[in-house]
């Protein structure tokens, strides 16, 4: 878990609230026909390929709800895996694992669909510089898991949330009445606060790069929208002096030819909004 936005802490605080919303006051069903004392063991099934994600978190998920429970990991995080792979084995109490399943499984589900589906899209771009990142168009409070599969899957993390970067998308810009001013602003705000925050400026033509570049005093441009011409063009002008951000409407078909214009990053929020997850199932080993 090498992020500085996966902490203990959250990882807890997830951990808590996700059970407390699915366990409520019991989980009845356990309760009405396994034994307290029943001990059992069981296997973490894998039953279509792709790439393996959140099997570190589901140890903490089980260990966190009965830290007596053993769990053996099979295969780590990030590994390629096929239909009739098991990823991990947890031993312990049955009513333990039987709690937890449903939680462990939501969470691993969705987060190998990611991880897998940014690997496929990671691959077609490997010819090139550029480097797949990830947005804020997550599911609230799962983006901790969310941003973590996409890493796991070999994309990039752009900025966690609102608080760790200053972006000046087109309605900041707009409202702030223009680019000079929205810019500005942001440096004044950030030397006032005493902020140590990068700047990412949106652009939506070559006439507001140009601006930007006048302007300077920011760390990242984002070419937003632009036709591959545009964004060629846009590359050549900014001449290296910043790194560039292709995004707006990218999909799996238009990904490469946008790689291929010479970015340094293309943002895609389909990683995170659009994926289908991964068939796993936990079951009994008897």
């Amino acid at each position: 878990m090498k992020h500085a936005y996966i902490t203990k802490a959250r990882l807890t605080d997830f951990i808590t609230a996700a059970i407390k919303e699915d366990v409520g006051d019991g989980d009845h069903s356990t309760l009405a026909v396994i034994p307290a004392t029943a001990m059992g063991k069981a296997k973490l099934l894998i039953k279509e390929p792709g790439i393996l994600a959140g099997v570190e978190l589901a140890k903490e998920i089980f260990q966190h709800y009965d830290p007596d429970l053993k769990v053996s990991i099979q295969i780590p995080d990030g590994s390629p895996v096929d239909a009739g792979d098991v990823g991990l084995f947890v031993e312990g109490k049955v009513s333990a694992i039987l709690t937890t399943e449903r939680l462990v499984l939501n969470c691993m589900q969705r987060m190998s669909g990611i991880a897998t589906y940014t690997h496929q899209l990671t691959q077609k771009i490997s010819h090139t510089k550029a480097k797949l990142l990830d947005t804020r168009k997550t599911t609230p409070n799962f983006r901790m898991m969310e941003k973590w599969a996409v890493s796991i899957g070999g994309g990039k993390n752009h900025r966690f949330a609102l608080y760790d970067m200053i972006m000046l998308k087109d309605n900041h810009i707009d409202f702030a009445g223009g680019i000079r001013q929205a810019v500005s602003a942001a440096q004044e705000y950030l030397k006032k606060n005493q902020l140590p925050l990068k700047i990412e400026v949106e652009t939506r033509n070559l006439d507001e790069v140009a601006a930007v570049l006048e302007v300077g005093g920011i760390d990242f441009i984002m070419l937003d929208n632009m036709s591959y011409a545009q964004m060629r063009e846009a590359v050549a002008l900014i001449g290296g002096r910043y790194p560039t951000e292709a995004s707006g409407g990218i999909t799996e078909d238009t990904l490469v030819a946008v790689a291929e214009c010479g970015v340094d990053y293309i943002s895609v929020g389909a990683l995170t909004h659009q994926v289908k997850s991964m068939d796993i199932s936990l079951k009994a080993v008897v």
